[in-house]
């Protein structure tokens, strides 16, 4: 976890306990004022209102572990920037669980919500995730597509 090892993890191989505990064990990490956790959820509705009963997740491992490590290593660079990590889960989900956790430490909260925000916008656009979202249609049949992200 942290600056080591793979960013990519099957689902509860981490939790946001552990997360929190190797930012503050980050030897700048005194130089921090606030930490920022974007927590991402499956969301129980799709894109057109219907019902989402659970979503799938895979990654093309390699490239997505590569792409995280490069927009972490990006943000830490970013003044003001203590520590950035973005562990992201695959397999298969329920409404509610947790997809994906986004932590930054930095010195002041400008630094925290700006580099949050940037972290969550760069890991979508650029780490190869895939997403299947199992819907129930209007009928009661479960239907399933592949989602792209906007």
């Amino acid at each position: 976890m942290g600056d080591q090892g793979p960013r990519i993890h099957r689902k509860g191989n981490i939790s946001l306990w552990e997360l929190l505990k190797s930012i503050k064990e980050n030897e700048k990490y005194f130089k921090a004022g606030g930490i920022g956790v974007f927590i991402g959820v499956v969301r129980g509705e799709g894109i057109s209102g219907e019902k989402v009963k659970k979503l799938k997740i895979e990654a093309y491992e390699e490239k997505a572990n590569e792409a995280l490590d490069n927009i972490c290593e990006e943000l830490r660079n970013k003044k003001g920037v203590i520590d950035a990590q973005i562990h992201h889960f695959i397999g298969d989900f329920d409404v509610g669980e947790d997809l994906v956790y986004v932590v930054v430490a930095g010195a002041h909260r400008d630094n925290v919500f700006s580099t949050l925000k940037e972290a969550v916008e760069l890991y979508k656009k650029e780490a190869p995730l895939f997403k299947k979202e199992y819907i129930i249609t209007e009928e009661g049949a479960t239907k399933s597509y592949w989602v792209s992200e906007q």
